[in-house]
């Protein structure tokens, strides 16, 4: 190792009595050490904080402990999250000599169940069946509009534009990825308090203003809950179908965001060659610019909510000179899209979790309280059945079709 190239930082370190011998600040870094000496570097580090909501244990035993993964939380220690992960907490909850096992992952901003081994043997035999491709999983997500009633099978390929901003986009050029997605529940929004009758055409003229001025998301009312299998496992592949099918996830900081993909969210965009201006766009999200979804116009947040929000602040801390960021806000700790349902394939296990409260019917309205088997679908892989060979939905004012099933309808997600 090349122990040069950090002299300039550990000098500047012991001038600034960081690094002490026997607890006292040397007085050059030309001092002698002698045996016995006990030499401490004391530094910190800045971590964002996440959310406070306990990890809930789905199911344990001597070999497993299926959890219930908060949104916001990362699983393990990476970039700027340290200690507030998924493996840190678990160890700090359960003894420092513990070392979890994680055997799936979910994106930070997810929530649902995970997968964690006790010990080697036990998550080298959940990984197996995983790379066998025999574990099945369903999530759940909250989108704008009217998601279609009828079974919608997306198979838009999905690219990675930027793995630094965990950027992917529909691209025909990309890699195979196909999605089953059904409606559980559509809630439109409230009945204005004036007269719903006189108030009709205006509604009517305001959304095909909107639709024509490309702004088809703010003509979609209310949301949907959608239930979601993944045939494959591409990166953010839930995220990147829900987009292009028209209804992304409501809160989605990424691919809900009109000032990264414009007036039209990239709706049915499988072609556009706009890429390098989206990542421009995208990486100021954060940092000089707040992440600001869609949902956050919907639900007519306070401009005090919206200003509370994680930016770079322009300070730097007065110990080490790193750049501060302002504390996210409480809508920034998680995304609509909740892991909900994992099962072998073979019918040995299965886990699942309730729905999460964003997924529940809104108070004074009526609904699904959590999934039904009507909903179901994993019921469209099971052995026997069959898919229409073409599937349609809508996005804006136009059909577009997304799946011509060629080859086995299961494979194992990625």
């Amino acid at each position: 190792m090349d122990y040069a190239k950090y002299t300039p930082i550990i000098t500047h370190a012991i001038e600034c009595g960081k690094v002490v011998i026997n607890g006292r600040k040397v007085s050059s870094v030309r001092e002698i050490v002698n045996n016995g000496d006990v030499i401490s570097h004391t530094l910190h580090r800045h971590e964002p904080p996440v959310t406070a909501q306990a990890i809930g244990i789905v199911h344990e035993d001597n070999d497993m402990i299926v959890i219930n993964k908060p949104a916001g939380v990362p699983v393990h220690p990476a970039g700027r999250y340290n200690y507030n992960s998924i493996v840190e907490i678990m160890r700090a909850e359960r003894g420092h000599g513990w070392n979890p096992l994680p055997c799936n992952r979910l994106d930070r901003l997810t929530s649902g169940v995970m997968f964690i081994g006790k010990h080697p043997k036990a998550a080298e035999k959940l990984t197996d069946q995983i790379m066998a491709r025999t574990v099945k999983k369903e999530y759940v997500a909250r989108v704008i509009g009217e998601f279609p009633v009828e079974d919608i099978i997306c198979d838009q390929p999905v690219m990675q534009i930027s793995p630094k901003l965990g950027l992917n986009r529909a691209r025909a050029s990309g890699k195979d990825a196909r999605t089953i997605f059904k409606r559980l529940a559509y809630y439109p929004p409230p009945a204005p308090t004036s007269d719903i009758q006189s108030t009709s055409t205006d509604d009517h003229s305001n959304e095909a203003m909107l639709k024509k001025g490309g702004m088809t998301w703010k003509a979609k009312k209310g949301y949907s809950i959608v239930r979601c299998l993944p045939l494959t496992g591409r990166t953010h592949q839930l995220r990147v179908h829900l987009q292009f099918l028209g209804h992304p996830i409501a809160n989605d900081p990424i691919y809900c965001n009109q000032r990264v993909f414009g007036p039209s969210l990239a709706a049915g965009d499988a072609l556009s060659d706009d890429d390098d201006d989206i990542i421009s766009k995208l990486s100021k999200m954060g940092k000089s610019e707040v992440a600001e979804a869609m949902a956050y116009h919907d639900e007519m947040m306070e401009e005090y909510n919206k200003r509370k929000a994680e930016k770079m602040t322009g300070e730097l801390c007065d110990v080490c000179a790193t750049p501060l960021y302002s504390d996210p806000g409480p809508h920034e700790l998680g995304i609509y899209l909740h892991a909900k349902r994992y099962a072998c394939q073979d019918g040995n296990w299965e886990y699942e979790t309730p729905l999460p409260e964003w997924a529940r019917p809104p108070p004074g309205m009526e609904g699904p309280a959590d999934t039904t088997k009507e909903t179901d679908p994993m019921a469209l892989i099971d052995e026997g059945r069959q898919l229409k060979p073409e599937v349609k939905a809508s996005v804006g004012n136009d059909l577009l079709e997304h799946s011509k099933l060629r080859g086995p309808l299961w494979v194992m997600p990625g």
